[in-house]
């Protein structure tokens, strides 16, 4: 049985992560980690007889308090806070929550009265202002950049966005200074978690740097524990453009030819995105160029703490564009995986509704998606998929026996081209997915008016 103690003289672990509260432990105690409270158990805290009837009085008349990390809100609030200062600034106040709370509802209404006084980072510029520069006023300073204003944030990032120094050779010297704006990827390393590692991503870009990948302009590191990626900043990613349909077919098929150019060249080298999707295809403007984009959980045999390549990480990929292969607990995957989640965005893209393929329900579950992808490629066996006998998680469950659909069937609106191209790539075995070099050879591309 663990206890949980805001008393800092009684610790003896920190914990910074939100968990589910679990209410079944032994004696009606609940189970409870709130961003920076601390964990201690009877055995290991140095409290006395007093101090834990004084807590556990507490905890009976708290009840279950809702799980929540103010060291996020406070590090959302300003991301170049240390986290020591982050988790410092977080214990002090749900201490001092801890102590007001007169029962759990008055705890819940303390820590958001708590959140939402801080201060947010700056709001994301108009888009007609966004278009000619990033105004001076109200920026911050990360590292050496100047003015840079908040722009949006990812799992493990937050992302701004500043003027140019005005020495970076990706930007034309003719271009005027107010169209020079970067992007700075601020992450914290220590609290990542795997496949997560924006140093690791760095590497990999400068193996991956090639026409449509984007560039990495820059690194460094702010406030110890802060490391900063610089890239250019683009304004577009493929995934909204597609759902407000701005793009046009011809545009449509010039995005998609960008990103299997970068994974032609990426896959050259070895690397495996492992996140393949909309959002993760940048554009300068909608007639492109396109960038692939977010190589936080990428994949590179030489880069810096990759998994072994027969022991690779499976929970890689996002919800409805993750391969069969990784559902059934495969780890000697390859850059093939990239190419069933291309096929997907493709298809998604082509859809004239631009829905996605396939539908792994409200919460991305792996059992959900799975039975998508069988009412419409078939339930597989060995014969169609010969390589799953070598997962790990293959023949564990016996799922009903749907027969396959046609492509005409899976998608109506689309013409014979769009889908042979779809189906090329949208494959049970591995092997026999189109690579990506050969993808750009498709009549979907060569002969675009055919």
């Amino acid at each position: 049985m663990f206890i949980f103690s805001p008393n800092l003289n009684n610790c003896c672990m920190t914990l910074t992560f939100a968990i589910h509260l679990d209410t079944s432990e032994p004696h009606g105690l609940p189970g409870l980690a709130i961003g920076p409270w601390l964990l201690c158990s009877p055995a290991s805290c140095h409290t006395n007889a007093s101090n834990m009837s004084t807590l556990l009085y507490k905890l009976e008349k708290l009840g279950p308090f809702q799980s929540m990390t103010i060291t996020s809100a406070y590090q959302s609030s300003d991301p170049s806070l240390s986290t020591a200062d982050a988790r410092r600034d977080a214990t002090l106040a749900e201490s001092t929550i801890y102590g007001e709370a007169q029962s759990s509802e008055d705890y819940d209404r303390l820590c958001h009265i708590k959140i939402a006084s801080l201060p947010r980072p700056s709001l994301e510029l108009p888009k007609e202002e966004d278009e000619e520069h990033v105004p001076t006023p109200g920026g911050k300073r990360v590292g050496k950049y100047q003015n840079a204003v908040y722009h949006r944030e990812g799992l493990f990032s937050t992302i701004y966005k500043a003027p140019a120094l005005g020495d970076e050779d990706y930007f034309p010297s003719e271009a005027p200074a107010r169209n020079k704006i970067i992007a700075l990827k601020i992450t914290t390393p220590s609290m990542m978690e795997p496949p997560h590692d924006s140093k690791r991503e760095a590497k990999i870009l400068k193996i991956a740097a090639s026409s449509n990948v984007i560039p990495l302009l820059d690194t460094f590191r702010e406030n110890g524990s802060h490391f900063v990626i610089v890239y250019p900043f683009m304004r577009h990613d493929f995934s909204d453009l597609l759902q407000d349909k701005k793009l046009s077919k011809t545009q449509i098929r010039s995005c998609l030819k960008d990103l299997f150019t970068a994974l032609a060249y990426t896959h050259s080298q070895g690397v495996i995105h492992r996140d393949i999707k909309p959002s993760n295809i940048l554009l300068k403007s909608l007639d492109g160029p396109a960038y692939l984009s977010d190589f936080g959980i990428a994949w590179a045999p030489d880069a810096p703490d990759s998994e072994t390549a027969d022991s690779k990480i499976t929970d890689v990929g996002t919800t409805c564009y993750r391969p069969p292969e990784l559902l059934f607990g495969n780890t000697q995957y390859g850059c093939s995986l990239d190419l069933w989640a291309a096929g997907c965005t493709a298809a998604e893209a082509l859809d004239p509704d631009h829905e996605t393929l396939f539908d792994s329900g409200e919460l991305g579950s792996d059992l959900a998606l799975i039975q998508s992808v069988f009412k419409k490629l078939g339930t597989p066996n060995l014969d169609v998929w010969p390589e799953a006998a070598g997962f790990r998680d293959w023949g564990k469950v016996q799922f009903h026996e749907y027969p396959p659909q046609t492509w005409s069937a899976l998608l109506p609106n689309n013409s014979e081209v769009e889908r042979d191209l779809v189906s090329t790539l949208v494959r049970y075995e591995s092997g026999a997915r189109m690579r990506a070099l050969k993808v750009l050879e498709h009549p979907y591309f060569t002969q675009p008016d055919g």
